[in-house]
């Protein structure tokens, strides 16, 4: 059986190097843990916010509690609130249940509720991540804990604002129902890229499923999805606007 890492210290927050006059900082409310580089310490405003949107959450799921446990996707109606609009939504489109795509949505309404007050803002929730910077940025990329970060993404100030969210079936804690190393998608949203890193990783079991994933992650550039990078058994795939970059010598 092949080893699960979890990281409860997410000691990979700690590699990027430090760019002069950001501020970073950790909020963390119940199970959300988010890891945020700004222009300015937000965090009390972060934290605030964070507790609004999880209360949103908490109350729809006492009233539909299949929108927590589903694995498939969960009709919602047309006045709930934004966070559980934009989860259904991805679910639906990517064939998971709509808790697939929180960490995503959650770190895509923090980031755009202050990118007014802060143009360079990154906000990550356990490997999914949502970008908004006026700068060249290098996000790297974890198939195995083991060896730290070696390879990386590259963007351009102009691709801005983007999201990249990942699914793995030997990291974290994340219900994975494939046993890839990692499998993470760009798209400009936070939850449908959540949603579609669930997705795609539940069908990589092996090496021999990486052209499956593209072809997959191909057919949903239609509605948003931009680009796939997916590692398995040594071998990798890569599928649009992903330019690799190598990090750390």
């Amino acid at each position: 059986m092949a080893k699960t890492f979890l990281d409860p210290r997410r000691a990979y927050r700690m590699e990027p190097a430090s760019v002069q006059g950001e501020a970073r900082f950790q909020v963390v409310v119940e199970e959300t843990d988010l890891w945020v580089v700004a222009d300015q310490d937000l965090r009390r405003e972060v934290e605030a916010l964070v507790r609004t949107l999880r209360g949103q959450l908490k109350a729809h799921i006492a009233l539909r509690p299949e929108f927590l446990t589903s694995l498939v996707p969960v009709a919602v109606r047309p006045g709930a609130a934004e966070i559980v609009r934009r989860m259904a939504e991805a679910a639906e489109v990517c064939g998971v249940g709509p808790m697939a795509a929180v960490a995503g949505t959650m770190a895509e309404l923090v980031a755009k509720a202050f990118e007014g007050r802060t143009p360079n803002i990154l906000v990550e929730n356990g490997g999914d991540c949502f970008l908004c910077s006026t700068r060249e940025r290098l996000v790297g990329l974890l198939p195995d804990p083991e060896a730290g970060v070696s390879v990386g993404l590259r963007f351009a100030p102009e691709e801005f604002p983007l999201s990249l969210c990942a699914s793995s079936g030997r990291i974290g804690h994340s219900l994975s129902f494939g046993h890839g190393d990692l499998v993470v998608v760009r798209s400009p949203s936070g939850a449908l890229a959540d949603a579609a890193a669930t997705a795609l990783s539940n069908r990589l079991k092996s090496s021999r499923d990486l052209e499956q994933v593209v072809d997959s992650a191909k057919r949903l550039e239609a509605v948003g999805v931009q680009g796939v990078f997916a590692q398995c058994g040594g071998k990798l795939a890569v599928w649009g606007r992903m330019e690799l970059a190598a990090l750390g010598g």
